[in-house]
């Protein structure tokens, strides 16, 4: 009787998971009209445990940020004297303090920053210092929204880590513009993009192909030579989106390299004494049985 029982309970499992790949299989077509293109690769010098920043380009990738992202953008945990530390866009090692370093308080200087009148009160705008923060577009949430459709843009301080992919992310979204597909029903204010993540099923007539992406309230930021660069690389949009992405990233962690470095350093240290500590062990307890 437990031998019949035992059989019925295992016949009723497997019914179960059969059903159950059954559902999976059946549902990969709806998951997959909801995806995006692969990622794609930037080929960032500072990927690995051993990369570091391009200086160079963080410098182009600042640029871009200021004349373009930064109409739109804030990056309010970011400070001005951060661009002159050790591994930043505007480092120079001959530097009293990153507060006194020469670019970093030119660009500083190049912004106004809203401020209180020590004698008066009274609010007044002066030229931003290396201490400043970068300014903000907008003097609020609500104002950034209603600038954009309704759609607030991100701060983009953080934007590496707050987004799976990092600079990659970043990179592939800026490139991922692409002409609105056949049959896709899109809204004004909106955009097309591939790489962003999104259902476009109910959007395409019944029965069509899906295209991957998904829709973005951000137009289009980047065109071919919108920036000069000073070394004279070719601003395209391929390169411009790689160096805004290397600037962001590293904005995001600017001891990324520094950490990098100390974990090695450690690494390295702990190999030595563990090999120290079992050579001790052997001539300690040489010809000791135990």
């Amino acid at each position: 009787m437990t031998l019949h029982t035992n059989i019925r309970a295992m016949k009723k499992t497997l019914v179960l998971i059969a059903a159950a790949a059954g559902l999976t299989f059946a549902a990969q077509p709806a998951l997959a009209a909801g995806e995006a293109h692969a990622l794609r690769n930037g080929g960032f010098s500072f990927e690995g445990p051993f990369g570091s920043f391009d200086r160079n380009q963080l410098q182009r990738g600042y640029k871009v940020y200021r004349e373009v992202c930064a109409s739109c953008h804030s990056m309010d945990l970011m400070h001005f004297r951060t661009l002159a530390e050790p591994g930043g866009p505007f480092f120079d090692a001959h530097q009293a303090s990153p507060a006194e370093n020469r670019w970093v308080k030119a660009l500083a200087k190049e912004v106004q920053i809203a401020d209180i009148d020590t004698e008066t009160g009274e609010p007044v705008m002066r030229d931003g210092t290396a201490a400043d923060r970068f300014p903000n577009p907008y003097p609020n949430a609500t104002a950034a929204a209603a600038a954009n459709g309704g759609a607030a843009p991100p701060d983009l301080s953080v934007m590496a880590k707050a987004r799976h992919g990092g600079a990659n992310y970043i990179y592939s979204l800026l490139t991922g513009y692409a002409a609105v597909p056949q049959g896709l029903q899109i809204r004004p204010g909106q955009y097309y993009n591939t790489y962003m993540a999104g259902d476009l099923t109910p959007f395409m007539p019944e029965g069509a192909h899906v295209p991957p992406g998904g829709f973005i309230a951000m137009p289009n930021p980047l065109t071919a030579g919108q920036v000069t660069y000073d070394d004279d690389t070719v601003a395209s949009v391929d390169q411009m989106s790689r160096d805004v992405a290397a600037y962001i990233a590293w904005a995001s962690d600017p001891r990324q390299v520094q950490r990098k470095q100390t974990g090695i350093g450690v690494l390295i240290f702990l190999f030595i004494f563990a090999g120290i500590t079992y050579l001790s062990y052997r001539r300690i307890w040489k010809g000791v049985a135990h």
